[in-house]
């Protein structure tokens, strides 16, 4: 690494080049703060990725605490003094959390989450919020509180969802790493959508306090990073038990600090593709996939094309009944005040109206389906180590569109059905790992999902690793804008 010499430098240092920077310190925790806050001056306005930023004057006087704590040997952990936004379903006390809704923008909640109180007990400062769709709602990122935000690649494009605005940040350097969380490829989607690494966890992984603890929700939480070292610190951080979630997970959560390498000579990857020709895809999308597996086969892996044994469309539809109970179970209060139910965006309603027609046995039944559908995911596993699927059916589209209607003639009779890829990953309980792809001609990104068996995120970020290795998409491929304003050229 070499020695950071000023804000553009710094803002251009990865995750763990800049806690070893911020430890030795070569560089202040001051200098960090300001080096990232005049780079989000100058980029942010063009993409609206976050939001609610806090005043710099109190974000400095944070960073002189850090440089005060590190001066007296208080290192707080290797996130000490980062500048960090939160995903905007993420509650921070003291700081505004829309969730993207007009309901709740002046809400500011008393406390923080389970996820910021371990991102801040590392060392963390909290600059403002991620911008998400409203209540994370679809892989489009716009709300009628901030507006939308645009892909890092391509200002006239989406930047998926619902984790949108953490993965733009990203992209540009506006954050070292970010928080996000995935129902139906809220992680992962815009993971490919800006070319940076978005992790769908195991549930319980990352323990999350909902209304209800004991009923396993499909919406888990994961890291976001340019590279899958930093990825997996950020993992070590917010993963790990937490008594106020008991089904979370006890394994030391240490282990994602260790070493990545390995040798994946004889590994057997099953290729999902369009999932049997039941999917279908916008022109390019399968080609560009494909063609990672590729770096996978030169890493000494054996691919093949293999389905699980469980026939899809009740995948689907049984998501929809489950997806429509646990979005209502904790909206449905807001829907019955016509006047707050008037504020809410269509897709919102439709979901809550859904909701209330699942009765306890459609959601038990669904529920037996999930489980079919895990135990024909298990037996594939049996015969492979590694499942492979594209993160996405499209690649990033109009700003201005809400949800792609159709692909390839195929009408989406839903506002998610166009994400349907993710689906059969979510409902497995499976870890998946979104790593970029390349681009197609128009320099659009696109991903695939790196899905272990469950509990297996080790492995996923081992792979992860060795194919980051040999393609290296991050660093060899910034975005446009990014290069603009390290030339010195006014970001168009």
């Amino acid at each position: 690494m070499s020695e950071p010499t000023a804000g553009a430098d710094i803002v251009m240092l990865d995750a763990i080049e800049l806690s070893h920077a911020i430890k030795s310190r070569q560089v202040s925790c001051v200098e960090v703060m300001n080096a990232y806050l005049d780079h989000i001056d100058r980029l942010n306005p063009h993409v609206n990725a976050i939001v609610s930023l806090q005043p710099r004057a109190d974000l400095l006087t944070q960073a002189r605490q850090r440089d005060q704590q590190l001066a007296h040997g208080d290192y707080r952990g290797w996130m000490h003094g980062f500048p960090q936004a939160i995903k905007d379903l993420e509650p921070v006390a003291g700081v505004r959390t829309t969730m993207g809704s007009p309901l709740l923008k002046d809400f500011v909640p008393a406390a923080d989450s389970i996820l910021v109180e371990r991102m801040k007990a590392g060392g963390s400062i909290i600059i403002g919020k991620t911008n998400v769709p409203e209540f994370g709602l679809g892989s489009q990122t716009y709300n009628t509180v901030f507006g939308t935000t645009l892909n890092a690649y391509d200002q006239s494009k989406t930047s998926g969802g619902s984790s949108g605005g953490a993965a733009v940040s990203l992209a540009l350097r506006m954050l070292p790493v970010a928080d996000g969380s995935d129902h139906g490829g809220s992680l992962r989607n815009p993971a490919a959508f800006n070319n940076v690494f978005g992790f769908r966890t195991s549930f319980g992984r990352v323990p999350a306090s909902y209304n209800d603890v004991f009923m396993p929700s499909l919406s888990v939480h994961g890291p976001m990073a340019r590279t899958v070292t930093d990825l997996a610190m950020l993992l070590s951080t917010i993963a790990g038990y937490d008594a106020r979630v008991p089904l979370s997970l006890r394994q030391d959560p240490a282990e994602f600090a260790r070493p990545l390498s390995r040798d994946f000579k004889g590994t057997r990857i099953a290729w999902l593709g369009d999932f049997g020709g039941y999917l279908p895809f916008e022109p390019g999308v399968l080609d560009l996939c494909r063609d990672s597996l590729k770096v996978f086969e030169s890493l000494g892996c054996v691919v093949e094309v293999a389905m699980p044994d469980y026939p899809l469309d009740r995948v689907w539809s049984n998501w929809l009944k489950l997806r429509a109970w646990q979005v209502g179970a904790l909206l449905q209060d807001l829907y019955r005040d016509p006047a707050k139910r008037e504020l809410m965006k269509p897709e919102l309603r439709w979901e809550i109206e859904s909701g209330l027609k699942v009765s306890a046995f459609d959601v038990a039944d669904a529920s037996a389906v999930r489980t079919a559908w895990y135990q024909a995911v298990r037996a594939l596993f049996e015969h492979y180590d590694f499942l492979i699927a594209p993160a996405g059916q499209v690649f990033p589209f109009d700003a201005t569109v809400h949800w792609p209607d159709r692909i390839a003639g195929k009408s989406m009779d839903t506002y998610h059905r166009w994400m349907e890829v993710m689906i059969p990953i979510s409902m497995s309980g499976c870890p998946a790992l979104s790593v970029p792809a390349g681009f197609n001609a128009q320099g659009l990104p696109m991903g695939v999902q790196l899905v272990g068996p469950n509990h297996s995120e080790f492995s996923c970020l081992q792979l992860a690793y060795a194919y980051d290795q040999a393609t290296g998409w991050v660093a060899s491929r910034p975005p446009p804008l990014l290069s603009r304003d390290r030339a010195g050229d006014p970001p168009r």
